[in-house]
């Protein structure tokens, strides 16, 4: 069984060492080894299981490979094609709960700037709906996303879906293309009180206008914490041997 005991600040113990984990080899090269088992039982105090369970998910996540016989290195990028995700899957996918909670979803007027993402005219409807994201427990993004309310018909009545990207793909809509930006930011007090960090916090602002076909469904602006998240980007040709 997972061993769920908490530290003093309320943390579970295998999330505390998975991020020590994560910051000690951050800018490693690929081949660079990885602490081992024990040194980590020693530090932290803990049981195996759980150090083996805070490793088993930067293995999942592709930031560590385990060689047999040798033990555990930084690994080398992974050279794959993944399908557009939502948040909810990309947790999933680094082997974390993701949880969210709906902070307000309504029908509005789409102002100039969501207008013009969506490929509509100034006033149309539009569906709103902001959530703050959390994996394990722990705050990590406010998102806003704007849906074009033409595409959705009795989305907002049929009760707000566990995944986006889920509902989206159940009505043919799933994004194919998108188009993301991402900078850095300070975090406003508002911002800073819903993600449980200090004001001016250094925060990662990430826009996406998502597109299937000829039609743009979807456009979100995420605000990240910097501390509990990294955004990973393959770019290149993968036919390469």
């Amino acid at each position: 069984m997972e061993e769920a005991v908490m530290t003093t600040d309320g943390q579970l113990k295998h999330v505390v060492v998975r991020e020590y984990v994560r910051d000690l080899v951050a800018g490693h090269a690929p081949g660079s080894p990885a602490p081992s088992e024990r040194e980590l039982v020693q530090r932290f105090g803990v049981a195996r299981m759980t150090v083996r369970q805070a490793l088993d998910v930067l293995v999942s996540e592709g930031l560590l490979e385990r060689i047999p016989g040798r033990g555990t290195f930084v690994a080398r990028p992974r050279r794959v094609a993944t399908q557009i995700s939502g948040y909810t899957e990309e947790m999933s996918r680094r082997g974390l709960l993701a949880e969210s909670q709906t902070l307000l979803a309504r029908r509005e007027q789409a102002g100039p700037g969501v207008a013009r993402a969506l490929n509509l005219t100034e006033g149309d409807a539009v569906i709103h709906w902001r959530r703050l994201r959390r994996a394990d427990a722990v705050a990590v993004c406010i998102e806003d996303a704007y849906l074009n309310e033409v595409l959705l018909p009795g989305f907002l009545q049929a009760g707000m879906p566990t995944s986006l990207y889920e509902a989206l793909e159940a009505r043919g809509l799933r994004p194919t293309w998108v188009e993301d930006s991402i900078t850095a930011d300070t975090a406003s007090p508002e911002e800073a009180a819903q993600l449980e960090v200090a004001r001016g916090s250094v925060v990662l602002r990430h826009s996406r206008r998502g597109m299937v076909g000829d039609k743009v469904v979807e456009v979100s602006r995420s605000v990240y914490r910097a501390d509990r998240f990294t955004m990973w980007i393959q770019l290149g040709d993968d036919s390469e041997p």
